[in-house]
């Protein structure tokens, strides 16, 4: 007899749990309430951590799909635009030290590839050393420097005159995420503590014991059930794969810190300024700033941590509490093992140098929801193919990440002298480096599959933000210069015109709360 998957179970709820939920149950919404259920069970006693503020470009069509209105997004989860990433102190540690990793792709990419054009100084006739890749190619470097909007209030939701993507309070958006998902969706939400999970002879999951609301039962489970991985790791069996050999921060201190006044401007885009032992995220939301030191305790004190943060943020930081989070950089040697499947921290945590927390959560649900296997019978070919892609991000991210420690000149502390180790260096990410010598990075095999979790763009900006070198051959490039300085020439326009047009950023967030965007 075959046995239909019909019944999905979640169990956890935070961010994970609920956006899985939205975007599964958004795909088969014709289905919901006939042949095909989504049930989240979540403990009433157990806290969010309430961290992950920053997100991809990918969130917005994620929302829209799920058919969440921008507008309530912004009155209700206190967020703010997000249009990229300023790395300041990686390169050298002076005080001018500081580059954007923007969310737009440079102009004309996919047609010109000008990377080695700015290299070999040929998109202006005199040689502008000057100018930065980001300012040569795109105009949103700029844009975070004026603390512009990317876009305006004629722009309807979803759309706008530069990519972005969002800062957020997690506390806030799991319960909108919540709201939307029981009354919208048609999601059953179970508050109840998990006290036994019942397997069957297979080893499959049958179902799940609470202390609340008796037994569950469930065709798929998806454990979003944090750090311990309740289901995949302690039921299941499924290890962990630690990658603090890699990446050495295992230690975060997170502060919120209120403006000087109401008006006070939003920054545009996550800051992240290096420290002695890691690193201090700085996110503007509406209310408040999210401000965090990441760093390795091999490396550094507590202590010396928090000091560091406190002389960041400067005399606001007097009297402000300091929440200590634990980072156990890995992931789960399998991702989804005979009808368990895990999303979020369940499945594993990086270091949240370039805010992939929530798109792998966003990416894992869309692939689940996609791919949902009809029946029992054929779950076990979809597994294996959603844990071969699943591995290969998150290969792919912990490479790019190591990049920024890699690239760094600094040899000021210990730790910045470790992570020079080629011990500590992902072969692919050595290879890599070694062929970027001679090649920029661009649409090659390195960058062949079609869902690339960072484009060869980002390793661009990245690259020759921090002062990565590849030879060019000037000569070789004679017949793209015409089109090279054409490009150059538009991006100028453009970021001449955005410059004029863009509101500022506090303002247009005020403007969408009272007044709201144009409907899609």
């Amino acid at each position: 007899m075959v046995h239909a998957v019909r019944d999905v179970v979640i169990v956890g709820g935070g961010t994970a749990g609920w956006l899985t939920a939205a975007i599964i149950a958004a795909k088969h919404r014709p289905r919901m309430g006939h042949d095909f259920s989504v049930t989240l069970v979540e403990s009433p006693n157990v806290p969010i951590i309430g961290v992950g503020e920053g997100t991809w470009p990918t969130l917005r069509s994620t929302l829209k799909s799920v058919g969440i209105s921008e507008t309530d997004f912004f009155r209700e989860c206190d967020a703010a635009f997000k249009q990229g990433a300023l790395f300041a102190k990686w390169t050298t540690g002076a005080d001018d030290d500081a580059y954007y990793h923007p969310l737009v792709l440079p102009q004309r990419f996919g047609q010109l590839n000008l990377a080695p054009h700015w290299l070999a100084g040929t998109m202006v006739e005199d040689g502008d050393a000057d100018e930065t890749f980001c300012d040569a190619v795109c105009p949103q470097g700029r844009i975070c420097d004026e603390n512009l909007a990317p876009k305006t209030m004629t722009d309807a939701e979803f759309e706008g005159q530069a990519n972005y993507a969002y800062h957020l309070d997690a506390g806030k958006f799991a319960p909108f995420m919540q709201r939307h998902c029981t009354e919208k969706l048609g999601v059953r939400h179970v508050l109840a503590d998990m006290r036994q999970v019942l397997q069957d002879e297979s080893g499959d999951i049958r179902a799940i014991v609470t202390e609340q609301a008796g037994e569950i039962a469930g065709d798929l489970f998806v454990d979003c059930t944090g750090m311990r991985s309740l289901l995949l790791g302690e039921t299941m069996g499924v290890g962990f794969k630690d990658c603090n050999d890699v990446l050495f921060c295992d230690t975060a201190l997170a502060v919120q810190v209120p403006y000087p006044d109401p008006d006070a401007p939003i920054a545009t885009h996550t800051i992240s300024t290096a420290q002695s032992a890691g690193w201090i995220w700085d996110i503007g939301l509406p209310t408040r700033r999210g401000v965090g030191h990441v760093y390795s305790s091999r490396h550094i004190s507590r202590e010396q941590a928090e000091a560091e943060l406190r002389a960041y943020i400067g005399p606001a930081a007097d009297g402000l509490a300091v929440r200590k989070i634990d980072i156990r950089s890995g992931h789960r040697e399998l991702f989804w093992k005979g009808n368990c499947v895990a999303v979020g921290l369940a499945a594993g945590f990086l270091e949240p140098l370039e805010a992939s927390a929530i798109v792998l959560i966003e990416l894992s649900a869309k692939m689940i929801a996609d791919q949902m296997p009809p029946a029992r019978e054929v779950m076990d070919i979809v597994a294996r193919r959603y844990n071969e892609k699943t591995l290969y991000r998150w290969g792919r991210i912990i490479d790019f990440l190591k990049l920024h420690y890699v690239l760094s000149q600094r040899r000021d502390t210990a730790f910045w002298r470790d992570n020079m180790d080629p011990a500590t260096i992902p072969e692919r990410l050595r290879e890599l480096l070694a062929l970027w010598r001679w090649q920029p990075p661009y649409m090659h095999e390195e960058f062949d599959r079609v869902d690339e979790v960072f484009p060869s763009a980002s390793y661009q900006y990245v690259l020759y933000g921090m002062g990565f070198r590849s030879e060019v051959s000037a000569r070789a490039l004679e017949p793209e210069v015409r089109d090279a300085r054409r490009a150059r020439g538009q991006n100028a326009d453009v970021t001449a015109r955005m410059l004029t047009a863009l509101p500022r950023h506090r303002d247009l967030i005020n403007r969408i709360v009272e007044y709201g965007l144009q409907p899609v």
